[in-house]
């Protein structure tokens, strides 16, 4: 079957040829699609929050979603490989109907909601900002009731911030502020702009990185490598280009041999590679080029890349893989990043990240996280263990993940690393009818007044807010050629009993939306220590438990 002399289904592009993000991205506009109310009769005609408009299970439309009308908005534009897409007027259509909704559902200010009532987040209000601005600049489109309803948007992010270190907030909220500024012509906001650019500049730590909360997350870290060479490439602002260069080589350190990148060694626990800012650098960067082959050889068409494909974040990277596309770099390709001869060691001292790469695999651990770690080979991840995480008697939960200030030693060659620290209880708080009640007659009278409030009593509850519990552990990885050694020591104190004792490999125990997805390695066992270890850990409150992981024979071709 076929439309146009175009096959309907297109065929897969091979291994490392630049099409992967054309045949990625297109296969998600079905998607976006769906998710769109295009009834032009109907009150939310434009909305991308199905579960507001069509299940009706929500009483506020989310604002976050209204980001989809870029996706649309260059499938119909960009002559894409196979593109059936492309010059059909209901798309464009449905992409400024989306721009339209925004415009009518936002509060006065020009702010909106994302996950609750009045709450006024800049993530949503940047995130859906670029991608309105973006698409109207792709279809040169500029009424005059889009221009006030940006620059309305624009006025307040002048005035206003979120509490928490984001950076990657903040470099997006530099980039729609300059889309702003192009739309409008207005000076302010190329100035608003540059105050954005600056603040996330001066959360970058001398290792290249970008604060996200409470330390580095390599996730979120090439969100904010795309986010800024796309400024760079519309402002030709060239203090970003040393920048971009530093924050790419510290990026290189956690593409793994399969092609997958990043998880929840990560201060964010996330999994997200922004692949255009790689594109956009490789001229500039042979580390760049090597990790953007890294996704085009290997993780897309063995499927290792992550997958964050839920109704709220289905588009995150869409049109980014587009922006790829379009950018793709046609000079030299170094291919993928290759595991070396001789063992590498890296300790980053400020992430408090170890990479190390062996000839037959990859190791990234994090002493601020209890020892996390993650170990890939060419063949996919065979190692995953996010800490110790134990049920006491009393029904609470202790865990050695969540970010604190544990000790850490390595050894001369960095190929041993130790850490100490506490556990910290686990708090997994959920909505109930009555607090649900509660917390909307809250947002209704405080809250609706006090966003920032609500957001950093939240911050407070879900992400940053520790409480150390009395056990202690110790860790001690040590990276070898033919695997990794795992030494845990946990101690109680007197009166304190456990039910049960994991080595967890994919859990998290922090709110971020954008964590808990898809990649190869969530499906890695997790380890359970039997009901002798845990009662001998009962009677002598100390126990020392030894494991040897062993690295699969060889490299894969």
């Amino acid at each position: 079957m076929a439309r146009g002399g175009e096959e309907v289904f297109a065929p897969q592009p091979p291994a490392g040829h630049r099409d992967w993000y054309a045949h990625e991205a297109l296969r998600a506009i079905p998607r976006l699609v769906l998710m769109v109310d295009k009834n032009p009769y109907s009150p939310t005609y434009g909305c991308f929050d199905r579960s507001y408009w069509h299940y009706r299970t929500m009483d506020f439309p989310c604002g976050m979603n209204q980001e989809f009308v870029l996706p649309l908005a260059l499938a119909y534009r960009m002559p894409l490989p196979h593109n059936r897409y492309r010059g059909r007027e209901r798309l464009r259509e449905l992409a400024l109907a989306g721009v339209e909704f925004a415009r009518r559902s936002s509060h006065p200010d020009g702010t909106t909601d994302d996950y609750f009532p009045f709450e006024r987040a800049l993530g949503a209000l940047v995130f859906s900002l670029y991608a309105m601005t973006e698409a109207c600049l792709e279809l040169d489109a500029r009424e005059d009731r889009f221009l006030e309803f940006f620059a309305r948007r624009g006025d307040w992010l002048l005035r206003h911030n979120e509490t928490g270190k984001l950076a990657n907030h903040q470099a997006f909220a530099a980039l729609a502020l300059y889309n702003v500024h192009l739309l409008t012509g207005e000076e302010r906001y190329r100035r608003g702009s540059n105050a954005f650019r600056d603040l996330t500049m001066s959360w970058r730590s001398s290792e290249g990185w970008f604060q996200e909360y409470e330390g580095a997350d390599p996730g979120y870290h090439s969100c904010t490598i795309s986010f800024l060479a796309k400024l760079w490439q519309k402002s030709g602002d060239e203090t970003l280009l040393p920048v971009l260069k530093e924050a790419v080589d510290f990026a290189r350190h956690f593409m793994h041999p399969d092609g997958s990148y990043a998880g929840e060694y990560g201060s964010r626990n996330t999994f997200h590679f922004y692949p255009h800012g790689f594109e956009v650098m490789a001229p500039y960067s042979r580390s760049a080029a090597e990790i953007a082959d890294s996704f085009l050889h290997l993780a897309m068409p063995r499927r290792t890349r992550y997958y964050n494909d839920d109704d709220r974040m289905a588009a995150h990277y869409v049109y980014d893989w587009m922006h790829a596309w379009r950018d793709y770099h046609q000079g030299d390709r170094p291919g993928p990043v290759r595991l070396p001869e001789k063992t590498e060691a890296t300790w980053l001292p400020e992430a408090r990240l170890l990479a190390v790469r062996t000839p037959r695999y990859h190791l990234v651990a994090n002493a601020s996280k209890g020892g996390t770690f993650k170990a890939v080979s060419p063949d996919g991840a065979f190692a995953g263990d996010t800490g110790l995480i134990a049920e006491l008697e009393d029904g609470r939960v202790a865990v050695t993940h969540l970010v604190a200030d544990n000790k850490a030693a390595l050894t001369k060659d960095n190929q041993r690393l130790t850490v100490t620290g506490v556990f910290q209880k686990r708090r997994s708080p959920l909505p109930t009818p009555f607090r649900q009640v509660l917390f909307r007659l809250f947002l209704l009278t405080v809250g609706r007044f006090h966003a920032n409030l609500v957001r950093a009593i939240l911050q407070r509850v879900l992400i940053v807010g520790k409480r150390p519990m009395e056990l202690r552990f110790r860790r001690t990885l040590e990276a070898r050629e033919d695997g990794i050694l795992v030494e845990d020591e946990v101690r109680l104190p007197r009166g304190v009993h456990l039910r049960r004792l994991s080595a967890g490999t994919d859990a998290t125990s922090i709110y971020v939306a954008n964590s808990n997805v898809f990649q190869e390695s969530v499906l890695l066992p997790w380890t359970h220590f039997d009901e002798d270890t845990v009662r001998e850990l009962n009677r002598e409150r100390r126990i020392r438990i030894s494991r040897k992981i062993d690295a699969p024979p060889g490299k894969r071709d």
